[in-house]
């Protein structure tokens, strides 16, 4: 398995996920969202709207591969979510540059 979708099942089930491409957007402004998680199926609309308020609000983000989200944190239409726990977001953003290199 991909860990970090591992590390995503794992935030869900601890309750330091929120979910949704509005309440993700919403946790961002508010200053909540430690890391951004955007599936690779997301729309082009979902995609810029949470890229933004990432940048805006210097909030890293993450993508993972098409449908990989959802199914990662039992939720399969989701295709947007934050981590709002700062160790679970930093775990979450060091293994998806791991990834990336």
């Amino acid at each position: 398995m991909n860990p970090l979708l591992g590390m995503l099942g794992l935030c869900a089930r601890a309750g330091a996920l929120v979910t949704g491409e509005k309440a993700c957007i919403q946790q961002i402004r508010s200053g909540k969202a430690r890391a951004a998680v955007l599936d690779g199926a997301a729309s082009d609309n979902a995609v810029k709207a949470v890229t933004q308020a990432c940048q805006t609000h210097g909030v890293p983000l993450v993508r993972t591969g098409p449908l990989e989200l959802g199914d990662a944190i039992g939720k399969p239409s989701r295709m947007a979510a934050v981590v709002t726990e700062p160790g679970l977001a930093a775990r979450v953003t060091e293994i998806a540059r791991s990834q990336n290199t």
